[in-house]
């Protein structure tokens, strides 16, 4: 029993764990997507939609894994983090934007009526013990089983 490791969500591969974390909200049935998905842009960044169709599910585990590793962050974090570059100006040179802020509060609110997430005290959002403990599982079935020898 000494050879026994807990695994958390910072113990597995980042991209593996989002794909893996999408796939299970899509499973769960618990995240409706709204209608306007297919049309909406991430950003003002952007040109067009993102073209992956789970592309929500995608975002809504990236934003509970950030929340993981860093709890009682607000929208305006994730607009920064989620921004980029604005490309289309012409001869000037690009400049930053923030990613769209309606889109990711959206997908807080959807979070939190699911159960996942809830507010912090000091603003912010944070996962709640049941967000945490499914994410704990799913990054345990990614790190596969530990050799008993």
């Amino acid at each position: 029993m000494d050879d026994f490791k807990t695994t958390g969500v910072k113990d597995v591969s980042p991209e593996d764990f989002i794909v893996t974390y999408a796939a299970h909200l899509k499973a769960n049935d618990k995240i409706h997507l709204p209608t306007w998905v297919d049309v909406v842009k991430t950003g003002s960044f952007k040109q067009l939609p993102p073209i992956n169709e789970d592309w929500y599910y995608v975002r809504a585990a990236a934003l509970c894994r950030r929340l993981y590793c860093r709890p009682n962050l607000g929208v305006g974090h994730f607009t920064v983090v989620f921004g980029g570059r604005t490309r289309r100006r012409g001869a000037a040179p690009e400049r930053f934007s923030k990613a769209s802020s309606g889109l990711i509060r959206h997908i807080f609110q959807t979070l939190e009526t699911v159960g996942l997430m809830e507010k912090g005290a000091n603003g912010g959002r944070r996962l709640t013990a049941s967000g945490q403990r499914d994410m704990d599982l799913i990054a345990g079935r990614l790190a596969g089983p530990t050799p008993i020898c």
